[in-house]
């Protein structure tokens, strides 16, 4: 059988302007593997739990003490939990809480001259990690667009002088998608 491409776009939900990417990834993929891709794709550095809920089924890193209630993302591959058309969520970071609104537009075989995974498209760079969640990610944008803001210089140095929101290279996301992954 050939193998099945998920072609999945992410939306960081609560973020004006919207930060997004879509993403090529093998169907096979454990929900633990689509994680990492999911991390890199947006910048983040996993420092933080996460969980995927899909139809009310919540995956993630199994809880040893049982306080969270969740199946192992190691045991369960993408393309048994979803199909073209879903959509489903991802959460990563549950002290600022960012959700991420993941929505599979196509399903195809894969090309065999490409490597995958591979990142095809997307706006904006992904929030500095432990921003706050979405509120504090929306004044920290506010401060660093606008030098008469009183928080403007701190937020600014705190965000790190690289930072720039506006910023997004797909080709650069996927050299470390495949580096890492």
């Amino acid at each position: 059988m050939a193998r099945q491409i998920f072609q999945l776009r992410v939306s960081l939900v609560g973020v004006r302007p919207t930060v997004w990417r879509r993403v090529l990834v093998p169907g096979g993929y454990t929900l633990d593997r689509l994680h990492r891709v999911l991390q890199y794709a947006l910048g983040w550095r996993d420092c933080h739990l996460h969980s995927f809920d899909v139809d009310g089924v919540v995956y993630g890193v199994p809880d040893p003490v049982g306080e969270l209630a969740v199946l192992d993302e190691l045991d369960v591959r993408l393309d048994a939990v979803v199909g073209k058309g879903s959509r489903w969520r991802y959460t990563y970071d549950f002290g600022d809480w960012w959700e991420h609104d993941l929505l599979v537009e196509d399903v195809f075989v894969a090309d065999p001259d490409e490597r995958y995974p591979i990142c095809v498209d997307g706006e904006r760079a992904g929030p500095p990690e432990s921003a706050g969640g979405p509120s504090a990610y929306q004044v920290l944008l506010a401060a660093h667009a606008d030098p008469g803001h009183p928080e403007h210089l701190v937020l600014r140095d705190w965000a790190g002088e690289r930072f720039d929101p506006a910023a997004f290279d797909a080709g650069r996301v996927t050299t470390l998608l495949r580096r890492l992954c």
